[in-house]
């Protein structure tokens, strides 16, 4: 099947694309696309790669499902297109990363500068109907970021985790602790960031070990 993504992610992912689910999954996604408003866009489902190319990943958020509301969604998670409102979360998440490396509040939610410098910000689904949370989960979609989540355990080393939720932390369960920093605590959703979200200091954490290896931080 021939999908259209970054080329160097074409290449490692090639054998998912040929896979039974993945035909079923993109049946599905065509017909969600042709009948209802779905989000993001759909030139940009696979956004989150063709901004960070495989080889120059460094670092990956995982989040669960894409914004559903108007204009929110484009292909990265917890990202917001420029203009946006930030979403509860996103408004946490930089006020963690105010405290932890004291970065101002940027004037927009947009973290494509986060992703061209090797973070990739993953869904754990890539799509979502208009106003339905949820909707495209267990269609194939996690069968596929997990694959995603397994190539880079198995072909990189000292990449960075970075696991806010429990579905994250369960999703990544299986990441190898000995060749990568895993970082786990709370979501940032105003329901848990008070439980342990705001200190965790992840952003310096991952600079602090990109540095030990040898790698360019993050300019948060």
């Amino acid at each position: 099947m021939d999908v259209k993504i970054e080329e160097s992610w074409k290449t490692i992912l090639a054998s998912e694309f040929e896979k039974p689910y993945f035909e079923k999954l993109t049946e599905f996604v065509r017909g969600e696309y042709r009948e209802h408003t779905v989000f993001p866009p759909a030139n940009l489902i696979f956004n989150a790669f063709n901004q960070c190319p495989f080889d120059r990943l460094k670092v990956v958020i995982l989040g669960q499902d894409p914004y559903h509301g108007p204009g929110q969604a484009h292909g990265l998670c917890f990202s917001v297109n420029d203009g946006v409102a930030f979403p509860p979360s996103l408004r946490n998440i930089f006020k963690e990363l105010n405290d932890d490396v004291d970065k101002p509040v940027p004037a927009s939610g947009n973290l494509t500068g986060w992703a061209q410098q090797g973070v990739l910000l993953l869904n754990a689904t890539l799509t979502v109907r208009a106003h339905q949370a949820g909707s495209h989960q267990r269609k194939g979609w996690e069968d596929f970021t997990d694959a995603v989540i397994h190539r880079l355990n198995e072909q990189k080393e000292h990449l960075v985790f970075i696991l806010w939720g429990n579905y994250a932390i369960r999703k990544g369960a299986f990441i190898d602790r000995s060749k990568h920093l895993v970082l786990t605590s709370v979501h940032p959703s105003p329901l848990s960031a008070s439980r342990g979200f705001f200190g965790n200091k992840h952003f310096s954490k991952t600079n602090d070990f990109l540095i030990a290896h040898q790698q360019e931080p993050i300019s948060w």
